[in-house]
């Protein structure tokens, strides 16, 4: 059957605002934003902020609506709106406070991403003119495993539970609940170190709101953030009243979850009515066993970046974006999944696998402007133990890039992180000179990418060998079937994990000693188009 043709554009409309003003006063918000996060990383204690960049930063209205995001991590970003709800709801803030949380049953999305919110007074107003907020995720907040990523069966295994509570109180802090929380991980001085540069980076970001309005006058910020947010819904409806009417629907699985070998499907049926799109995960998985469980704020992230995706130019990434798109996530599923499910890998492979079935569904209405599938998970590595000679205590966790998918006018990328991470790697450099390991082998994984008239990149290639003995945990995916390809193009190839040249399981826990080498090798991106297109 012949596509739906695409509707014509229509003109946006005026609205009586100075673009060139807007567009100035857009930039300022996120500036805010991006010096937060500056200050963060540069102040942070641990590689996996300072280096890894593992951190996101954001400016929110008066009414807890996003206003402005730093260039960070796309899976912090779409769902810490819900946190800085939660915030607001069970603690609100006043000047000086600054609220924590991780529960992932309160706003968060898996314990090691601690989320600080503060709110922003300004002179003659007896309610906050904005809140900042920033999410770091923590290299070990206590559980099973170091690295707080571990393969469990409920949330208790993985880890100290914040629930939105103040750490500071009128600008002082609260030292009983900060030893409370230090007393319950692995670094506890790591740990102090990140804690105070999320609290210090809160503070700049409070401080340059101030500032702005000090400049513009709190009347004038106000109706310019609502016109941001309303010009960005008004962006999107424009993206999706170019798509043709339908529902367009996909699915695709996770290779386990960790505990059992079952693959475990995640579905979604898209409906485009006009300038609205209905999301629906109705027929996904049920919550499982292991920790591939996402919640709620998951599933609004992933479908707020893919729909982002939509708009070619660049726009605010606000709120308004997601005004014409309404989400079902059926409760007690793998993408909104209760507690007191276990929830490490939710956040890392499971969005990573939203993310795949969501424009899986949209090449359908778009298939000329969707690439093929990237590798689909975060390579999640996390191991600790004890430094020798000194006794300290150590844990590391790091996220592993793969291929990305190739696109209709454009091959993929390799070694790239892609979609809900946009992380780092942590060089050689600081990883050696801080841990007791050493990397043998760090390339690009060759012919790991899925042939096509465009190509999907190239996965990596990374080898350890560890110094100490120390406790490992892996958390990967696609190691069974790769990213798939679209419009003929093929798959790429699945990764592999090797301990000492013998293969583990996609997701493990196990013991290293002194010499032991473990590889881990990310899969490549899908391909777009047949191979026959390239001779034609």
């Amino acid at each position: 059957m012949p596509r739906k043709p695409l509707r014509k554009r229509n003109p946006e409309p005026e609205t009586g605002q100075d673009p060139i003003g807007l567009e100035l006063f857009r930039q300022l918000l996120v500036s805010i934003a991006e010096e937060m996060g500056i200050l963060l990383r540069r102040t942070a204690f641990s590689a996996n902020i300072k280096e890894r960049r593992d951190y996101s930063c954001a400016v929110y209205d008066g009414h807890g609506e996003t206003v402005a995001m730093g260039d960070h991590m796309p899976v912090h970003l779409g769902a810490m709106p819900l946190s800085v709800r939660e915030a607001i709801n069970a603690c609100d803030p006043g000047p000086g406070d600054i609220v924590i949380l991780n529960d992932p049953f309160r706003g968060g999305t898996h314990l090691p991403d601690i989320t600080a919110v503060a709110a922003v007074f300004v002179p003659g107003e007896n309610r906050p003119a904005f809140y900042v907020a920033n999410r770091a995720h923590h290299a070990d907040v206590g559980g099973m495993s170091p690295g707080s990523m571990p393969l469990a069966r409920e949330i208790y295994q993985e880890g100290i539970r914040i629930p939105p509570i103040k750490l500071v109180r009128g600008g002082t802090m609260d030292e009983p609940l900060l030893e409370l929380l230090l007393a319950n991980v692995r670094t506890p001085e790591e740990r102090r170190g990140d804690l105070t540069a999320q609290l210090r980076s809160l503070e700049r970001g409070a401080e340059r709101c101030r500032e702005l309005v000090a400049r513009q006058g709190l009347a004038a910020v106000r109706a310019q953030m609502a016109e941001l947010q309303n010009y960005a819904e008004r962006r999107m409806r424009h993206a999706l009243a170019e798509l043709p009417d339908g529902r367009y629907e996909f699915a695709d699985q996770l290779d386990d979850d960790g505990i059992g070998s079952e693959p475990l499907a995640v579905r979604v049926a898209i409906t485009i009515a006009g300038d609205r799109a209905h999301v629906d995960f109705a027929g996904t998985a049920r919550q499982t066993t292991g920790s591939v469980n996402a919640n709620y704020a998951i599933a609004v992230s992933a479908t707020l970046y893919v729909f982002r995706c939509l708009i070619a130019d660049d726009v605010p990434y606000n709120a308004g974006l997601l005004r014409p798109i309404t989400i079902d996530a059926p409760a007690g599923t793998l993408v909104n999944a209760q507690a007191p499910a276990a929830m490490a890998a939710g956040n890392v492979e499971t969005s990573q696998r939203i993310t795949d079935v969501l424009l899986g569904a949209l090449a359908q209405a778009a298939p000329e402007r969707i690439p093929a599938a990237s590798s689909g998970t975060m390579n999640n590595l996390s191991f600790g133990g004890t430094m020798p000679g000194s006794g300290r205590p150590f844990a590391y966790y790091e996220t592993i890039a793969g291929g990305m998918g190739a696109g209709p006018r454009y091959p993929g990328w390799s070694a790239t992180h892609t979609h809900m991470t946009n992380s780092w790697n942590t060089p050689v450099e600081a990883f050696e000179h801080q841990y007791p390991v050493r990397v043998t082998v760090y390339r690009r994984r060759p012919g790991s990418g899925g042939g096509g008239q465009q190509a999907g990149g190239d996965g990596i290639e990374r080898e350890l060998e560890f110094l100490t003995e120390a406790e490992v945990t892996i958390l990967s995916d696609r190691r069974v079937r790769g990213p798939y390809g679209l419009a003929g193009g093929e798959p790429g190839r699945p990764g592999r994990n090797l301990l000492n040249g013998r293969p583990v399981p996609a997701k493990c826990r196990f013991a290293v000693k002194p010499g032991d080498r473990l590889r881990i090798e990310t899969p490549g991106g899908g391909g777009w188009g047949g191979r026959s297109a390239i001779m034609d």
